[in-house]
């Protein structure tokens, strides 16, 4: 198995922000709130989402329910994209951006009913900057639902599973995809990693390059 390659923390270079806004994450996404939202039906009042992106997840947690996202990213690129995002949705009332960079987001302790975070695990340097907010914003048992990559286990198998799923993106994308899964844990780094913080959540492998982190604190 490699050995996990780091990259950037944050993603704030103009053209890597639009490569990723223009790639089609939406089958992904929409798997990815439906899974919470059908698991999760009774914390959806005030959803964390940390690493939030262009947004779209913040408005398709806000469009599947009635309650309120608080969309927190490092990157002011990023969060540009999500509030052009949010004011095409209409969603202006009940999505709320925060420009934060986890530790120090200076978001209140215990103030949401759940906390989702979808493929920024990976780049975190320390994961237990994560966890370790995910415990400190959550309402005792309130939800958390976590997704991320899997670490291939060569640079090689790596390219791979680059080109079976990205072959005709953008090179900036790609090679964004690349180091990604360079930078991604195991499944069993990542149950090592909940051990450490205290959070007694179980870890799935979902596909053959994704696992979820998803339970109740």
């Amino acid at each position: 198995m490699m050995q996990r390659i780091l990259e950037p923390e944050i993603m704030n270079d103009a053209d890597q922000v639009v490569a990723y806004a223009r790639a089609d994450f939406s089958d992904s996404n929409r798997s990815f709130v439906r899974s919470f939202v059908e698991r999760f039906a009774d914390c959806l009042g005030h959803v964390a989402d940390l690493g939030c992106g262009p947004g779209e997840i913040a408005v398709q947690l806000a469009q599947a329910t009635r309650g309120h996202v608080t969309a927190v990213d490092g990157s002011s690129e990023m969060l540009k994209l999500a509030r052009d995002a949010v004011r095409a949705a209409g969603l202006q009332d009940r999505i709320r951006l925060h420009l934060g960079r986890l530790p120090d987001a200076q978001l209140p302790d215990h103030a949401f009913d759940a906390v989702v975070c979808k493929d920024m695990l990976h780049h975190l340097p320390d994961p237990q900057v994560l966890w370790g907010e995910v415990k400190r914003l959550t309402k005792p048992g309130g939800g958390i639902h976590v997704m991320d990559l899997i670490r291939p286990a060569s640079p090689a198998a790596a390219r791979e599973i680059v080109e079976s799923v990205s072959a005709n993106e953008h090179p900036i994308l790609k090679e964004d995809f690349y180091n990604s899964l360079c930078a991604a844990f195991t499944v069993e780094e990542v149950r090592q990693q909940l051990h450490a913080a205290g959070l007694s959540l179980p870890v799935t492998q979902i596909t053959e390059r994704h696992l979820l982190v998803s339970g109740r604190v």
